[in-house]
């Protein structure tokens, strides 16, 4: 099971595998705070993140761009799939909306290629 929260909400015991999903360290959080590993290069672009914040576009439109990112660079997120096939994976973000951030789209990304591995699969190619 893939779950998100906030990397400043206490660890829980069906936390599993904890992943900081982000680009930038969150503000105020000590790196021995973490409790975790820190994938930030499966991170939405600097550009997109800039983007979103700033209001140039957006949930929508960053989902889809985000999506184009994560097919374009597999190699950033397959490590999560073994990750969540094993137990209950925990995508962290620092965000103060939870339910509009980059860990929402990718756990919708993750379960959705979970689903397309099914048992005993290959994965799947993204080149063109």
């Amino acid at each position: 099971m893939i779950r998100c929260k906030r990397v400043y909400d206490a660890p829980g015991k069906e936390d599993g595998q904890r992943v900081l999903v982000d680009r930038l360290w969150p503000r105020n959080k000590r790196k021995d705070q973490l409790q975790g590993e820190w994938l930030r290069e499966v991170a939405p672009s600097t550009d997109l993140r800039k983007a979103l914040h700033q209001g140039e576009v957006d949930f929508a439109g960053f989902t889809q761009r985000y999506q184009q990112e994560l097919a374009a660079h597999p190699e950033c997120w397959y490590p999560l799939l073994d990750l969540a096939a094993k137990g209950n994976l925990t995508l962290l973000y620092a965000g103060k909306d939870t339910e509009h951030n980059n860990a929402q789209v990718l756990a919708a990304w993750l379960e959705d290629e979970l689903e397309r591995r099914g048992p005993g699969s290959s994965p799947v190619c993204y080149a063109r």
